[in-house]
């Protein structure tokens, strides 16, 4: 199975795009950069959206523009409209228990606490591929609200976008479906 949709996860607007909650984003941005293409809003998808050509096959780009707490809305709607199944989707977002730096990829699993994930499990089901790309714990669960959704230190951010970057380069593994070898190269330690 191929994946057809790659969904960043983020909040929408200024006042959140340097925050740690918005790697997701800054995932399908440096993507898009990479292929040269642009956004553009679907209101009928509850996002921004566009389509590449990754191994020769198209796969949409999506962020939603809700916030967080209902991103599975605006992947619902676009999956549904083009018959694109749980298991070809793809779902880039931050994660606390790793490093920034620091690089997994998945499938399935439970949401973690994270609000992204819980409501796409309600929207989609829980079978999706996941890109979780560290953003570090900041030591206390009583501050991590505070924590992903403050902006992101410059060294954090520095190895983040590597990570980032790491996994664009094994993207062509992950969407045709070669997913053990893309594990292998980004699970390695650098």
């Amino acid at each position: 199975m191929s994946i057809k949709l790659i969904i960043g996860l983020g909040n929408p607007g200024s006042k959140y795009s340097k925050t740690r909650h918005n790697a997701g984003f800054w995932f399908v941005d440096a993507l898009a950069n990479r292929e040269g293409v642009s956004f553009k809003a679907e209101p009928k998808f509850s996002g921004d959206v566009c389509k590449i050509t990754l191994n020769n096959q198209p796969v949409w780009l999506l962020k939603p523009t809700t916030f967080m707490n209902h991103s599975g809305r605006s992947g619902h709607q676009l999956s549904s409209f083009y018959k694109i199944s749980v298991e070809e989707i793809l779902v880039v977002h931050d994660e606390l228990d790793l490093s920034p730096g620091t690089v997994r990829l998945k499938s399935g699993g439970g949401h973690g606490g994270h609000n992204g994930l819980r409501d796409l499990h309600a929207q989609i089901g829980k079978d999706y591929w996941r890109l979780r790309l560290g953003i570090g714990h900041p030591g206390d669960r009583n501050k991590v609200v505070d924590y992903v959704l403050s902006n992101i230190s410059k060294n954090d951010e520095i190895d983040v976008m590597n990570s980032i970057d790491r996994a664009i380069d094994v993207l062509d593994l992950i969407v045709s479906d070669d997913t053990q070898k893309a594990m292998n190269q980004l699970h390695k330690e650098i």
